[in-house]
This record gives structure tokens, C-alpha cells and sequence, in this order.
């Protein structure tokens, strides 16, 4: 096998976790859905998909080590949101647990010399400075707006992407 049983455990952990964020990110897209706030919601799903797409590299990864996958008990996310700001909020706070997940792998894959497994880790390094740099931008956005100013957000949002690149069109 080209990994431990606690770096496969570890990486099980964390495809369980990226799921555990899709789900959170269709809650926060339903809530803004809710509100009629489609680009927001439409944001959020196609966040909810990226993070099933992280939870499936580490599922392939554990494969591919000659690990069995096991997924963890996925916790149930936030049902309700106040208003958007909690919402984009709670995804920022996601994302910089997540980071500190990930830093944490990486930690483990440093200490039991596993160069496989710390180079598949450093795309989600690099991953995770996008994710929270989104975030952040999208709760400065959404703050600057204002609960009465929304639709601003969903103006702006479908006029430019957040990432830091021009929409084409």
C-alpha cells in the first residue's frame, strides 16, 4: 500500500467533511432560493458540486493507495439562515475549517514522509486560498449591500465573477 491505514483513515475523514460542505452549501443555496435570490443560489449549488468533486479526489486518492473507502457519519447542516449575511458567513467559516483541515493532512503527510499524499494535498492547499478569498469577497459584497440591497449582489455577482475574472458577454 502506498499510504498507512491513518493517512487512508485521515483522507476517508476529509472526503466525508467535503461532502459534509456540499450539503451545507445546497442549504445556504436554498435559503437564498427561498429569498428569490437566484444568482446567489445558483452560486451556492455550484459550490455544493465543487465540494462533492473534492470529496471524490480523496475518495479515488484512497483507491488508488490501495485503501478502502469509508465515509464518516455526515452531520446534518444548518437548516435556517437569519439573513445572507449569516449565510455567506457560515460559508466562510466553513472554509476556513476546512483549510485548517487540510493544513492538518498536510502535517500528517509531512511527518510520516508520504510525498504521494502531500502532493495530492497541495492543489487543495492551493484550492483552499481561492475558496476563502471568495468567500471573504463575498461577504464584504454582501455587507457593503445591505439586507435591502441584495438585489445589487445578484446584479453584480451575474456580472462578474468573484473568483477574480470577467465574466465573457
Amino acid at each position: 500500500m502506498l499510504a498507512s491505514q491513518k493517512i487512508i483513515d485521515a483522507f476517508n475523514q476529509q472526503a466525508g467533511n467535503e461532502m459534509g460542505a456540499s450539503m451545507q452549501y445546497i442549504s445556504i443555496a436554498a435559503y437564498f432560493e427561498s429569498e428569490n435570490l437566484m444568482t446567489l443560489a445558483e452560486f451556492f449549488f455550484q459550490q455544493s458540486d465543487e465540494e462533492r468533486e473534492h470529496s471524490m479526489k480523496f475518495v479515488k486518492f484512497v483507491l488508488e493507495v490501495g485503501g478502502a473507502v469509508a465515509f464518516p457519519a455526515i452531520p446534518a447542516p444548518p437548516a435556517k439562515f437569519s439573513n445572507a449575511r449569516d449565510a455567506v458567513q457560515a460559508a466562510l467559516d466553513w472554509e476556513e475549517e476546512v483549510t485548517r483541515q487540510i493544513y492538518g493532512l498536510v502535517d500528517l503527510a509531512q511527518e510520516e514522509r508520504n510525498h504521494i499524499a502531500k502532493r495530492f494535498l497541495d492543489w487543495f492547499v492551493d484550492e483552499q486560498l481561492e475558496e476563502v478569498a471568495t468567500m471573504s469577497t463575498l461577504l464584504g459584497i454582501v455587507e457593503r449591500a445591505g439586507e435591502d440591497n441584495l438585489l445589487f449582489v445578484e446584479q453584480y455577482l451575474s456580472r462578474h465573477d468573484i473568483r477574480g475574472e470577467e465574466d465573457e458577454g
